[in-house]
């Protein structure tokens, strides 16, 4: 079983509290509905991890917890080797009491793409949707936020980040919660919402921004990481069956498109802020990540088209901010 207990303590006195009438519901019918397989492998897992005392947990550069000379050859082995039962690690890197959990994906080159470009995070209530292990909320405590919250359906993911967590000694004001954002009531609370990763894998792209705008409270700003292609206003590529063999691709506009559709659903102070290629370097296949990676995906004779052909993986970032509506202006929560 994974403990939400602590969460909800800590949103029954911020502005979050609201969210209690659904999600203990929510998460306890998750429970019930995973107490096998591999859920229950992980678990087991988690639950081997020694207790290690620590004063140092670095969140500002890095994901980095613990000093030299904390614990022995001994327990550093055992905690990699529980550690790689959480195989694949697909977001990080993480560095934990000298265990080095090198990813596919180096998540510390996209967190420094965007950071420049977002508002202070400091003391904000911030939303990762489609977090994956975590490893952007870490760098947003580290930036200041008061909460950071991060929601992906996938059970490995949660169990990553709760194994990260464990040895933070219960590190408060950061969580992963296994819903997707479908399962979210509007809940207007967040100052930034982030999307990473993910518009791509949603059939109804206009719906997952309009999803997005309703976790946003009054002017607070959406920051949107996701595959783009070259083009004007008008330019959307709908993949067939694969793109960079994966499945659920759907949509992948111009970044001048994303902005269109961003108007359409009423965000404003939209910019493009950066667009980049994925190298080989930034994803890539690692011993913590065996699968096949972007090495894989791409034609083998032409690095800049996917192996079906199409454009290879180009990434934008678009910050863009949800209208103050006088009418709907509220102050917050006392506890803020």
């Amino acid at each position: 079983m994974i403990d939400f207990s602590s969460f909800y303590q800590q949103i029954a006195k911020c502005r979050l509290q609201h969210w209690l009438h659904c999600l203990p519901a929510q998460l306890h019918t998750w429970q019930k509905s995973n107490l096998h397989g591999d859920l229950a492998r992980w678990v087991r897992a988690l639950h081997k991890l020694p207790h290690i005392d620590t004063d140092r947990i670095e969140l500002t550069d890095s994901v980095s917890i613990g000093r030299p000379g904390e614990i022995s050859l001994g327990e550093q082995k055992k905690i990699n080797s529980l550690l790689e039962q959480f195989h694949p690690w697909r977001k990080g890197p993480f560095e934990i009491h000298g265990v080095h959990i090198d990813t596919e994906w180096r998540s510390d080159w996209k967190w420094d793409r965007v950071l420049p470009h977002i508002s202070p995070l400091k003391h904000r209530y911030v939303l990762d949707v489609g977090c994956g292990s975590g490893y952007h909320l870490w760098r947003m405590r580290g930036a200041g936020a008061k909460m950071a919250v991060g929601i992906d359906p996938s059970a490995l993911f949660l169990c990553q980040f709760e194994a990260v967590k464990h040895f933070t000694n219960d590190y408060q004001g950061i969580q992963v919660l296994p819903l997707g954002i479908e399962e979210l009531p509007e809940l207007r609370a967040f100052d930034t919402v982030f999307s990473m990763g993910v518009l791509y894998h949603r059939r109804s792209p206009i719906e997952h921004l309009l999803q997005l705008k309703a976790q946003l409270c009054d002017g607070g700003e959406l920051v949107l990481e996701t595959l783009v292609i070259d083009g004007d206003a008008n330019q959307v590529l709908v993949p067939g069956e694969r793109y960079a063999k994966m499945r659920n691709v759907w949509f992948i506009p111009s970044s001048a498109a994303l902005v269109g559709w961003l108007e359409k659903c009423g965000f404003e102070n939209i910019r493009v802020v950066d667009e980049s290629t994925t190298s080989l370097d930034e994803q890539r296949r690692t011993e913590w990540m065996r699968n096949e990676s972007l090495a894989d995906f791409l034609d083998p004779t032409d690095a800049s088209k996917t192996i079906e052909g199409y454009p290879a993986p180009l990434r934008t970032i678009i910050i863009a901010n949800k209208p103050v509506d006088p009418q709907n202006h509220q102050q917050e929560a006392q506890y803020d």
